[in-house]
């Protein structure tokens, strides 16, 4: 399992390999832009080559880059998904230039007018989208937390998505373990995290998860809110190592997304604890 975390990239999108270097991360998920702000950041060119450079030297797995926090695809507003199609669009862009493996991406929320109503505006943007992609580079579906008509709650609606773009074969999946958690999958039992990657595995296909998100969680089981927690200080604690330890999610990126001891992100010490708790299980 290649244990990262999500990292700044303030300075230069490079950077973050720079830092990842420094807290021992293995894997890394990064902003393209501000994840608050419609508007792009205009990197530097040099700076992806820069980046592709720092990963092969520094020998770091996965790369994901997230896509803005305002972008909801499902939404009945025109202005917010003509913004939110384009945002998407621009970080597809930015990680096929350095290389990234996937860009992770929450669906959005219908907003009370219904699933059906939410998917005629979630497909032909994620048509778009899909264009851009290359093999080296993917979309990936991260599960929500449930709450405020999100889709993407349940592996059933996004299996929905996946047949609706008939399987195209550079979408896939990251899984987020708080999210799974408070959406009622309880990852802490070997044998409903099993169900869930077997329903994986029959609707879309196992070979389409690509990445996870590794987070405790604040809020409890079934709860639909989206709070993360430190590892090994929320309400998975110990048995968060039944996520890390579940045979077929082993060598994927795992990236963590917790707050840290400053609320400044994930750091070493998370990396660190990370990385005992997945030894502690898989021994």
């Amino acid at each position: 399992m290649q244990i990262g975390a999500h990292i700044s990239s303030s300075g230069g999108i490079d950077k973050a390999i720079d830092r990842a270097v420094e807290m021992g991360a293995d894997s890394v998920q990064v902003f393209t832009q501000s994840p608050r702000a419609w508007r792009p950041t205009n990197h530097d060119p040099a700076s992806f080559d820069c980046f592709r450079e720092k990963r092969a030297e520094a020998g770091i797995g996965g790369v994901l880059c997230h896509a803005v926090y305002l972008c909801n695809l499902a939404t009945p507003d025109p202005v917010i998904y003509e913004r939110s199609v384009a945002a998407l669009q621009n970080t597809t862009e930015v990680a096929c230039a350095i290389g990234a493996d996937g860009v992770v991406f929450h669906v959005g929320s219908h907003l009370g007018s219904g699933l059906e109503a939410g998917l005629e505006h979630v497909v032909p943007a994620l048509e778009q989208v899909l264009e851009l992609c290359t093999d080296e580079t993917w979309i990936l579906m991260e599960n929500s937390a449930g709450a405020g008509g999100t889709i993407g709650r349940s592996i059933e609606e996004l299996a929905t998505i996946h047949e609706r773009l008939g399987g195209h074969p550079r979408l896939g999946v990251c899984l987020d373990s708080c999210h799974l958690w408070v959406s009622g999958v309880d990852v802490t039992d070997a044998a409903a995290l099993d169900a869930c990657l077997d329903e994986l595995d029959s609707a879309i296909g196992l070979d389409r998860l690509r990445a996870l998100h590794v987070n405790d969680a604040a809020a409890p089981f079934g709860s639909n809110r989206d709070r993360h927690a430190n590892i090994l200080e929320g309400e998975l604690g110990e048995r968060l190592g039944v996520f890390l330890s579940n045979p077929r999610l082993q060598g994927l990126p795992a990236v963590l997304e917790t707050a840290g001891p400053d609320n400044r992100g994930p750091d070493a010490n998370e990396i660190r604890k990370t990385k005992e708790l997945h030894a502690r299980w898989t021994t």
